[in-house]
């Protein structure tokens, strides 16, 4: 579904992003790896399938690093991608048109 979400962005009219970066801070500690990755943007975005339930306590870390460190996050389901891929494409191009809140100290 991350590659089906991918495709929904880049058939959207979207930049393709990238896909599984490691994200770093400036002291070189691991902040975590976003599904998709737009590093102009800053702008992370997660798909959350079935296994998100099981794993819900170390993505919740995952993400409050992330956002702590000024990387934004977009979190869809497959609901989201199947039922409803306008909207995706506007949520992230909404996000990629305001992203001039850089954060200078996150490398990927």
């Amino acid at each position: 579904m991350e590659t089906r979400l991918r495709m929904v962005l880049v058939l959207g009219g979207l930049p393709r992003p990238e896909a599984q970066v490691s994200l770093h801070d400036t002291k070189g500690r691991f902040l975590g790896r976003p599904d998709l990755f737009y590093p102009i943007s800053k702008l992370g975005i997660e798909y959350d399938g079935a296994t998100h339930r099981d794993s819900l306590t170390t993505d919740n870390q995952r993400q409050n690093r992330l956002l702590n460190e000024g990387i934004q996050l977009l979190r869809f389901s497959a609901t989201d991608a199947l039922n409803n891929p306008t909207a995706v494409v506007a949520q992230v191009r909404a996000q990629l048109s305001s992203s001039g809140r850089r954060s200078p100290g996150v490398s990927g």
